[in-house]
């Protein structure tokens, strides 16, 4: 009776191991790219904001087009692994008096499709 508990016992300790250790994947680190885009400070743009005002709020932007010079761009990513978690762009237009005049948020969370 002694060797049938023993080597049931040995065998539920194997099994439980075993279960213990099935995921062998490492630990994915989150990845954040970009400025990041806060809900708080796009609600503080205001039309007529200087561009020294707006980077003052948001940071410096990703992308300043020498072709486009009235346009600022944000972008803003958390990956974990190879999945994207998390995708916010902001772009941004001036007038010709370099005023803030309008802005676009896209927001896309591809978990949540």
């Amino acid at each position: 009776m002694k060797q049938l508990t023993k080597t049931f016992f040995v065998t539920f300790l194997l099994i439980s191991a075993g279960f213990g250790c099935s995921t062998f994947s490492p630990y994915k680190v989150p990845v954040l790219q970009g400025n990041i885009i806060e809900d708080k400070d796009v609600e503080q743009l205001t039309q007529g904001l200087s561009k020294d005002q707006v980077q003052y709020l948001l940071g410096t932007p990703l992308l300043k087009s020498p072709i486009h010079q009235q346009r600022w761009d944000y972008f803003y990513s958390v990956k974990v692994g190879d999945m994207v978690i998390l995708e916010k762009k902001l772009f941004l237009v001036f007038d010709k008096q370099n005023k803030l005049d309008s802005w676009v948020i896209e927001e896309t969370n591809p978990e949540a499709n």
